[in-house]
């Protein structure tokens, strides 16, 4: 029994040494790494304004026994030195690079990246970058229409800053408030210079009125305000009948406008007294 044993040892020692030596051979063939020079930095970082450019170098360090072949490549903003570099085995590679940033970019925070390829194998370092400059906020709404149940409309941020805006919505009818709902912080983040298409659901939207909505947009703690609105015209064209029908439906609606004028500020009247003005305006 204990020579079994002996002979299953003898046989399991040099496998599994064997394995290891493998895996470890393995480890130094693909152990090259892409990092910033110098103390440990887990990623480049740099400040400056617009035009301005920064310098710093990539380490690509190869501990195997053979020289390695590595490619370079960078983002829009980064210049490297050489775009493929030889490392020798067992030494490194120090490849300056340039990070320029372009003239009118707004202040905040950017982010590139610089790619190196060997041995089947990406390593990726990120570039952190800062771009100062006035931090000024501005904000437009533009292009309000109504489409079907729903308001729609672009935001642009015209600043330098990001913006998370807030929306106060108001519809008037010919007799009054239709809807008027108070300022509501949007789900979304705007970095200068976005623009983005956005929708207000309008359920129970009127079928008959002439309507006048106005959306109202702020940000940056009140300090940017913005609007804009649009006229609507509802009118049942699935119950009118040919275009003379049209033509009744249309002077309607110009007739409830005029009975809302001669009111002024009278009370709003209730939904059968409507009806009986309309129908003698109508006739």
């Amino acid at each position: 029994m204990r020579a079994v044993l002996c002979l299953s040892f003898c046989l399991v020692v040099p496998l599994l040494w064997a394995t290891s030596s493998t895996a470890a051979a393995d480890e130094e063939r693909d152990g090259w790494s892409a990092a910033p020079l110098g103390t440990d930095r887990p990623y480049f970082y740099a400040e400056g304004t617009p035009g301005t450019v920064l310098q710093d170098t990539l380490s690509v360090r190869n501990p195997t026994d053979r020289v390695l072949d590595v490619r370079l490549s960078g983002g829009s903003w980064v210049t490297l030195a050489a775009p493929e570099v030889d490392v020798p085995a067992r030494t490194r590679a120090d490849v300056p690079f340039t990070v320029r940033i372009p003239d009118g970019t707004p202040p905040g925070d950017r982010t590139a990246t610089i790619t190196a390829r060997a041995s089947g194998r990406t390593e990726t370092v990120r570039v952190q970058l800062r771009v100062g400059g006035p931090r000024l906020p501005a904000l437009t709404v533009e292009h309000v229409r109504v489409r079907g149940d729903r308001i729609a409309y672009e935001l642009v941020n015209r600043g330098t800053t990001d913006l998370t805006p807030t929306l106060t919505v108001r519809a008037d009818g010919v007799l009054g408030p239709l809807l008027d709902r108070p300022a509501r912080t949007l789900p979304v983040r705007l970095p200068p210079g976005e623009r983005v298409a956005l929708t207000e659901p309008w359920p129970g939207r009127p079928e008959f009125d002439a309507v006048d909505v106005r959306l109202t947009v702020t940000a940056a703690d009140g300090t940017v305000r913005a609007e804009a609105g649009t006229s609507a015209r509802f009118v049942p064209w699935g119950g009118v009948a040919g275009g003379a029908g049209a033509l009744v439906a249309g002077g309607a609606l110009m007739a409830v406008r005029r009975l809302g004028r001669r009111r002024g500020h009278e009370q709003p009247c209730g939904h059968e007294e409507l009806a009986e003005q309309l129908t003698g305006a109508m006739k």
